[in-house]
């Protein structure tokens, strides 16, 4: 499991970004679980993820309407199978609007460029 705590901020929104290999819908839903035993991840707005499995793609918004849509289309142009990647938020205040959907992408994003970082 790896976990970027601070991946960015945006108008008192935090945003931190996890992820790690899962093989099936119930090893993604363990990883949620897992990561939400820490109580900030637990306290947290949204923990929104998504899966590409051979059975096909699972994602779950948790109240972020459409933000698991936005990491399966970046699963998918990666062709990153079998790597789940949860996007957590912690509500700052301020509606974002539709850069909610760029700072998930964001948070995705900085995920990637650090996977290759071991």
């Amino acid at each position: 499991m790896k976990i970027i705590p601070n991946a960015l901020t945006d108008r008192g929104s935090k945003y931190a970004v996890s992820g790690g290999p899962v093989a099936s819908v119930e090893e993604a839903k363990a990883f949620v679980k897992t990561l939400c035993r820490n109580k900030k991840f637990a306290k947290a707005t949204h923990n929104t993820w998504a899966v590409l499995l051979p059975d096909g793609p699972v994602k779950n918004d948790d109240g972020e309407a459409g933000a698991g849509l936005v990491i399966l289309r970046m699963l998918e142009r990666e062709g990153l199978q079998g790597h789940i990647i949860v996007v957590t938020r912690w509500f700052g205040g301020v509606h974002l609007g539709g850069d909610r959907f760029r700072r998930v992408q964001d948070a995705v994003r900085i995920y990637l460029e650090k996977m290759g970082d071991g």
